[in-house]
This record gives C-alpha cells, sequence and structure tokens, in this order.
C-alpha cells in the first residue's frame, strides 16, 4: 500500500511553477493527470490528493448518516473549493493564485506527505505547526509503541 512520506521544500519558479516531488506522484501513479488541491478546513494549509481519493470522500459520505448541514458543509468547502491541477511534462504544477495567497505560499512549498493525502504548506507555518504538534504529542504521551500496542490488543480482543 502507497502512502505519502516525508516532507519536502521546493521553490516556486518565475513562471509559477512548482515540481510535485517524484515520491509523491509515484504514489499517485504514472497514470495520474495531476492532483487535487483545496484549502484545509483546520489548518492554514492546501489538501492534496488524487481524484480517486475524492471519489473516495463521495462514496463514504454516500454511506453515512450526517446531518444535512454536515454535507452542505462539505460539498461546498471541500468540493465546491477544490481544483484539479495537471502535471506538466516534468512533473510540476501551477497552483492556483487565489488557493496560494489564502495560505501564504509565495516563493516556496512544502509538500507533507499524510499516508493518502499530502498537505502543502507556506514553509515558515509549517516549522511553527510542526513545534506545536510535537509539543502536543509529548503532552498527551503519544508514541508509536504504544498505538501499535493498542492495536495489538484490538485485534485480540476481536474488536479490530
Amino acid at each position: 500500500m502507497a502512502v505519502f512520506l516525508s516532507s519536502y521544500v521546493n521553490r516556486i519558479d518565475k513562471k509559477g511553477r512548482v515540481s510535485v516531488p517524484a515520491s509523491f506522484r509515484a504514489v499517485l501513479g504514472s497514470e495520474a493527470p495531476g492532483i487535487v488541491v483545496f484549502r484545509s478546513l483546520q489548518l492554514e494549509a492546501l489538501e492534496g490528493c488524487s481524484v480517486a481519493h475524492l471519489e473516495l470522500l463521495s462514496q463514504s459520505l454516500e454511506k453515512l448518516d450526517l446531518a444535512q448541514e454536515t454535507y452542505e458543509l462539505i460539498e461546498t468547502t471541500i468540493f465546491g473549493g477544490s481544483v484539479q491541477v495537471p502535471f506538466d511534462s516534468e512533473g510540476r504544477i501551477s497552483l492556483p493564485a487565489h488557493l496560494a495567497s489564502a495560505v501564504s505560499i509565495a516563493d516556496e512549498v512544502a509538500f507533507v506527505g499524510r499516508r493518502k493525502t499530502f498537505q502543502l504548506w507556506n514553509p515558515q507555518k509549517l516549522a511553527a505547526h510542526e513545534d506545536a504538534a510535537r509539543s502536543a504529542a509529548r503532552a498527551k504521551d503519544i508514541s508509536l509503541s504504544k498505538i501499535i500496542a493498542q492495536a495489538a490488543s484490538k485485534l485480540e480482543e476481536g474488536t479490530l
């Protein structure tokens, strides 16, 4: 199972193009015409994913019994706010100016892997976010070994 991993900072060229990391393009697959980007609902960043991931989200929404207001919010903010951005022949994209400016992306973009999706950040804002996230993880005593042990326990109980 391919996942988006790691973080990369790439410069935006004079024509407004930025290279999507090769490892991210590999996860998307050679047939992917580009990516989908939209503003994060919770963070000052852009969310990036494949069209297939948004199709999965749409199918998942059909199976849930959410309040109409929640459907409206998701459809307006995510589906309505999404832009399909094609790759050029060298794996570069041109970020829509209105999305880039909304999250203060100007000369550089930080691409951050998040398993099934990724985010695009202003590198300085990402650094502050990472510091806060590490502090919160320490305060909540989050660790990989505890997560794995908890999952193993749920498997043994048959609840996972």
